[in-house]
């Protein structure tokens, strides 16, 4: 199938796939006339790709799981350099998580203590009502 073809069932941009095969990550076959040919691992690649983008992977993060469905593999997860990747990704967000609930904590602490202070005493906000 030509660029155009491939961008569309992959749901992405030519220039994108252009940007993908300046990486290393997608390979174009040349045809006679120098069109762009992919074939369906090609859009197999994409669909990993995108699928990895999706849940947050950085661009030079998808590469393993490439290499691993170009190896032959029937998933790009099938490889220890996948898993690896994964593997530090879930240390990524659980440290993310971590600082997401602590600053969450914060907030309901200063919340608290604003609402404590309030009281009866206090004007009322204009925007409030």
């Amino acid at each position: 199938m030509r660029i155009g073809e491939l961008a569309r069932r992959a749901g992405t941009s030519t220039r994108t796939l252009r940007y993908y095969e300046s990486r290393g990550l997608l390979t174009a076959r040349r045809t006679g006339n120098g069109y762009r040919d992919y074939d369906e691992d090609d859009l197999r690649l994409l669909r990993q790709i995108r699928t990895l983008q999706d849940f947050g992977f950085e661009l030079e993060e998808t590469r393993p799981f490439v290499e691993c469905l170009r190896a032959g593999h029937p998933a790009g997860d099938a490889c220890p350099a996948s898993l690896a990747v994964y593997r530090r990704k879930l240390a990524e967000l659980d440290g993310l998580i971590g600082q997401l609930s602590d600053v969450r904590d914060q907030v309901a602490r200063q919340l608290a203590a604003a609402e404590r202070t309030a009281g009866d005493a206090a004007p009322r906000c204009e925007m409030t009502g």
